[in-house]
């Protein structure tokens, strides 16, 4: 019966010698039961607990049981074995201690495991199916505080204290639907309290027979790569706005410049790439920071009231003004105005406001009298003024004396190096305004931003963030919390003209940013080299390489 056991056993007397050795202990060990009977047991196994440390003479003096592990004998080539003992008392029928029986284990195919586990850089913890940890490593040590002989045992949420713990936890997914969950952020709390970033992918466990007993998952730390991304953001923030794009750092060089002047500034663009912002940069950056900033959208008040609303008007200039009120002029006084829309404006009012730009003073309604006006003039438009002045439907004095200055800003879709930075900026204003501690966006819903055109610009992209905000459980944006068509399920239909859609290599992504930049700058190759921050030479190796012709 002995000899059938897969364990090795082997008994003693009293006096330590041994009595009886099956066969699994001669496998084990390598000695014969001929060799072994009758000599003492240090003689054979020369373990690492021999002498006064010895399991099994301490439960043949307590008469107990005794379980160790590991435990190392040597084989009688010489070899170093890793074994799991288990001790016991032999008895009589009486009762008696007659000597003690041992059965070890193998351990050396489980050893091997384990070092190789705890050399893992990454954090390694492996779970039962009652969500117990059965396993942790040595990184999971380091990056947890936690040491595994006090998370073994536990429940996982016990020693993480994930932002996904409970209905959103990865590792439940993973086991429930039996497939893997590859780098998912979220963040976890460590035995000292602080909060870390974590990169986590999560697979079912299965025995050799394909039954379900649990459950590993995989960590990362990336709080170096977190401090990284925010140091790096910082270095592309001008006043509130933010960007890396060489069309917006060439912006950022001269708006000092810009503001120390008095001149008029034409701000032009799409609608949502930030007209307003600059504005503000250029006043907050000027003398006149200590006055007001006076924002009007002329676009958005009728006409027939917008004269009123610039220039104010007097007691009695019409049915309902029983008294004076200032205008928006007034109302910015050794400050600045900014006047948006200004391409919509009617051709009265724009007489009336070329007079403010030419004599620095203009008359409330229902006044005579006119009023100086110590304001600093900017305006914005997403409006081509020069095709309005050739239609006849802009001043064209009007239009040049407010284009003394021009800048002109670039769509969101000739920017995409700016959509991380800016996707951070509103998750950290959202945080503040909503309360929430949401720590970043996933790489796979970045990559769906990314591919994206946005006809709304930054203010777009902002509404998205605000959305994915509002669904958001756990401290990571995923795609499932944006809105169409950015959600899975229309993942495959956001496509960037002419760029392709998916996984790219480094090289798939150069190619598409020369290829832009070239169609930006009509194909001129000194102007597309300024914008890439290359030389020449190499933006010709790159086409050459690449096999760019220009259609």
């Amino acid at each position: 019966m002995l000899d059938n056991i897969t364990d090795g056993v082997f008994t003693i007397d009293r006096s330590g010698r041994i009595t009886s050795f099956n066969k699994a202990a001669e496998r084990i060990t390598g000695y014969s039961a001929k060799e072994a009977i009758g000599k003492k047991c240090h003689e054979i196994f020369q373990s690492s607990l021999c002498g006064v440390q010895c399991a099994l003479t301490q439960s043949i003096d307590t008469g107990r049981p005794n379980v160790r592990t590991p435990v190392f004998i040597q084989h009688k080539n010489g070899h170093i074995i890793p074994i799991r003992i288990a001790t016991s008392p032999l008895l009589d029928h009486n009762g008696n201690i007659l000597g003690g029986v041992e059965t070890f284990q193998d351990q050396s195919l489980k050893f091997q495991q384990d070092i190789i586990v705890d050399s893992i850089a990454d954090g390694v913890f492996t779970v039962d199916k009652d969500w117990r940890i059965t396993s942790f490593n040595r990184a999971a040590e380091k990056i947890t505080g936690h040491k595994a002989k006090e998370a073994i045992g536990k429940h996982c949420a016990e020693i993480f204290k994930s932002s996904i713990c409970g209905p959103d936890c990865i590792l439940a997914r993973s086991i429930g639907q039996r497939t893997p969950i590859l780098n998912k952020a979220i963040t976890i709390e460590r035995a000292d309290g602080a909060k870390i970033p974590v990169s986590i992918s999560a697979s079912p466990l299965l025995d050799a027979d394909g039954n379900l007993i649990g459950g590993v998952e995989t960590f990362r730390d990336i709080s170096a790569i977190t401090a990284l991304r925010k140091t790096i953001t910082q270095k592309y923030i001008f006043s509130d706005i933010i960007s890396k794009s060489p069309r917006m750092q060439k912006i950022f060089e001269i708006l000092p410049d810009i503001a120390q002047s008095e001149s008029n500034v034409l701000i032009l663009g799409e609608s949502g790439t930030g007209k307003e912002l600059i504005a503000r940069a250029i006043h907050n950056f000027s003398p006149r920071k200590k006055g007001p900033f006076v924002a009007v959208n002329c676009g958005a008040i009728p006409d027939t009231l917008l004269e009123s609303e610039l220039f104010g008007y007097k007691k009695g200039a019409f049915t309902d003004a029983k008294q004076d009120r200032p205008g928006r002029f007034a109302a910015a006084e050794k400050g600045t105005i900014f006047l948006d829309e200004i391409g919509d404006i009617s051709m009265t009012l724009q007489v009336k406001l070329l007079r403010v730009l030419q004599e620095k003073t203009f008359e409330p309604l229902g006044s005579s009298r006119s009023i100086k006006a110590d304001v600093r003039v900017l305006a914005a438009t997403n409006k081509d003024l020069a095709e309005l002045v050739k239609e006849g439907k802009f001043r064209e004095d009007l239009f040049y004396r407010l284009n003394v200055v021009k800048i002109v800003l670039p769509p969101l879709r000739e920017r995409l190096e700016d959509i991380p930075l800016l996707v951070d900026h509103f998750i950290k204003k959202l945080n503040l305004e909503k309360a929430k501690d949401i720590q970043g966006i996933s790489d796979a819903a970045l990559n769906l931003l990314m591919r994206y055109d946005y006809p709304g610009n930054i203010r777009e992209l902002e509404n998205i963030i605000e959305y994915a905000f509002i669904l958001c459980r756990g401290q990571f944006i995923e795609p499932e919390h944006l809105p169409e068509p950015f959600a899975p399920e229309n993942a495959k239909i956001i496509g960037r003209t002419p760029f392709s859609s998916g996984p790219k290599t480094l090289e798939e992504i150069e190619k598409e940013a020369i290829i832009a930049a070239l169609e930006r700058n009509n194909w001129k190759k000194m102007a597309t080299c300024k914008e890439l921050g290359i030389s020449k030479d190499t933006l010709r190796r790159k086409i050459k390489r690449y096999g760019l012709k220009r259609e």
